[in-house]
């Protein structure tokens, strides 16, 4: 190791004059930000911000896009409570934060509104909000050496409450006293904690400038690893704050004469905010209304279900003419077999990308029917979930449970995270083909083909909300990222419909290609996309209003589309010439 704390090759090729050399550095800087040595993490993402002044603009670029990768980032972007009754005791949403382990190593969240409460547990960021006034407007904030991310937070008190957030419900689910917390929670110096535990401090940061939505300080930076040093290495430590920050002070880590608004701020607003240098990162990436093939990657044969790994760094191919689950390295473009009991059908990734889950079952729609449980590391088996007839397009919930269609049978399955034990069985109508989520409004989406019908579930209840009719043989839904709209493919009307998840309104069909048996969305919500196995093209739609802005081009009978997290790629499986199509579809 050199004295930067960087290895020595990487130094090498970082520092070498030939262009080529310093972008497969960025490349190798990238992995190490994403590795679980936090000093070397920290290096390499302080090296990266080096590397965005570079005088090659390809080098830059790429050392900014490798920073936006590393960030920590927040999904939904946007949590919006809608319009609830007066009566209403409290809200919750949570949020997914995804990003390196970097990104948590001494993360803290900061809140700005009136009745909100904020805690951070593990990758889950729990919002709860307490209506005290007639509106809201505010953000909670995640900050740590990864950078930071902001949520904005809505809502208002009218007289009824509307589909954003039933007032009833809520209010049932979490108890009817204002001062109690919900079941799980207690009260820690004013905020709130998970099973009983405690964070290892609360600190009071200044509210982060208005101007961006991520930032990197490099002062924030040495003081939070100086503070986890001092810690004796607690691991993740929490911030967990609320508005009126006269209820809870800053406390001090026990077992240390540390007072750790010092660290990271001043708990006293009168105080200047502290000078830090900052580096802004790389722009999202804006889908784009005419994507364009870049590369024909071989697979195994006859592939079928796609999914792309949380870090944009795999992708996972289920093979229907084989038993294996082909396992593509994105930038290299290597394949990789993982041999199965039998034949895999399609295939979903959990949220933390350690998992991968293959539905199979043989021809005669019987046999062999179940889910493969591979571990993403290792690329082996763990184990095998015996689940009913013919298991279908599989999804991972936003609390990280496992939903099997299963297609035969009429129902789903749900596994829970972890143990990967069925927790629940829910009938719907004939077939079940695919689920979607809408996180914002906890609400499920599934497609039953042989019912020309979208079955709605409240998952707070799993009770059927509504059963919406769409085209003819819905084969795939998907549900935009901001959680606002769902696209479902109509395999035997060669049309596509879309549905508003709050109100639940119907608009379509909008004529795409022949037989789309698979749809998914661009990163930002702006486009929808079918994959229509009939005339090998992608129909790529305005994901509000469903015009079509352009047809690609891709192999012979394509079959599902998965798109990369950061939303620059997307991957099409062609059944019938054994290729994954690679488009790039942001920019």
């Amino acid at each position: 190791m050199s004295e930067t704390g960087l290895p020595q090759s990487v130094l090498t090729e970082i520092g070498s004059p030939i262009r080529e050399s310093r972008l497969t550095g960025v490349d190798e800087l990238a992995r190490l930000a994403w590795g679980a040595d936090l000093a070397l993490a920290a290096a390499a993402r302080h090296a990266l911000q080096q590397m965005m002044e570079d005088d090659s603009r390809s080098v830059s670029a790429a050392a900014a896009a490798a920073l936006e990768r590393t960030a920590v980032r927040l999904e939904p972007e946007r949590v919006d409570f809608g319009t609830v009754a007066a009566e209403t005791q409290r809200l919750v949403a949570d949020v997914r934060v995804d990003g390196p382990p970097l990104a948590l190593a001494g993360a803290t969240v900061t809140v700005s509104g009136p009745g909100l409460r904020a805690m951070l547990s593990d990758r889950t960021l729990r919002i709860m909000w307490l209506p005290r006034s007639d509106w809201l407007d505010g953000s909670v904030t995640v900050r740590g050496p990864a950078g930071w991310a902001d949520v904005r937070v809505t809502g208002q008190v009218g007289n009824a409450a509307a589909p954003f957030a039933p007032a009833a419900p809520v209010a049932a689910a979490y108890g009817t006293s204002r001062g109690a917390e919900p079941e799980g929670l207690r009260t820690y110096d004013g905020g709130m904690v998970a099973n009983g535990y405690g964070p290892a401090r609360v600190t009071v940061l200044p509210a982060p400038p208005s101007s961006g939505r991520r930032q990197v300080g490099t002062t924030v930076l040495v003081a939070i690893l100086t503070t986890l040093v001092v810690l004796g290495g607690a691991g993740v430590a929490m911030a967990l704050l609320n508005d009126d920050r006269s209820e809870a002070p800053p406390a001090t880590a026990q077992g240390s004469q540390l007072q750790p608004d010092t660290a990271l701020g001043s708990a006293d607003p009168a105080q200047p905010e502290p000078e830090v240098t900052r580096v802004p990162l790389a722009q999202r990436v804006r889908g784009v209304a005419r994507p364009k093939v870049i590369a024909t990657i071989p697979v195994g044969a006859e592939p079928e279900g796609v999914a792309v790994s949380p870090d944009g760094r795999t992708v996972y191919v289920a093979n229907q003419n084989s038993r294996i689950l082909s396992v593509v390295d994105t930038a290299s473009r290597k394949v990789t077999p993982v041999a199965l009991r039998n034949t895999p059908r399609f295939v979903a990734v959990s949220r933390d990308g350690n998992t991968v889950f293959a539905s199979m079952y043989e021809d005669d729609k019987h046999t062999g029917s179940g889910v493969a449980v591979v571990d993403s590391r290792s690329r082996k088996v763990l184990r095998y979930l015996d689940t009913g007839h013919m298991p279908y397009t599989l999804a991972v919930a936003p609390d990280n449970k496992l939903w099997v269609p299963i297609h035969s049978d009429g129902r789903l399955e749900i596994f829970s995270s972890g143990t990967l034990r069925m927790v629940g069985e829910l009938p719907v109508k004939p077939n079940p083909h695919a689920v979607g989520f809408s996180s914002d409004q906890m609400r499920a989406f599934t497609a039953n083909h042989e019912s020309n019908a979208v079955t709605v579930i409240d998952m707070r209840t799993n009770g059927v909300l509504q059963s919406i009719p769409v085209s003819k043989a819905p084969h795939s839904i998907a549900v935009s990222p901001d959680g606002r709209m769902a696209l479902v493919a109509g395999y035997e009307a060669d049309a596509a419909n879309l549905i508003d998840t709050v109100t639940l309104k119907r608009t379509g069909p909008f004529k795409v290609g022949r037989d789309p048996q698979s749809v998914a969305f661009s990163a930002d919500s702006r486009y929808g996309y079918t994959v229509n196995e009939g005339d090998g093209t992608i129909t790529v739609l305005n994901g509000r209003t469903g015009a079509v802005t352009s047809t690609v081009k891709v192999g012979q009978s394509p079959r599902t589309i998965g798109v990369s997290p950061d939303g620059r790629l997307a991957y099409v499986s062609n059944g019938g010439d054994n290729t994954l199509s690679v488009l790039r579809v942001g920019e």
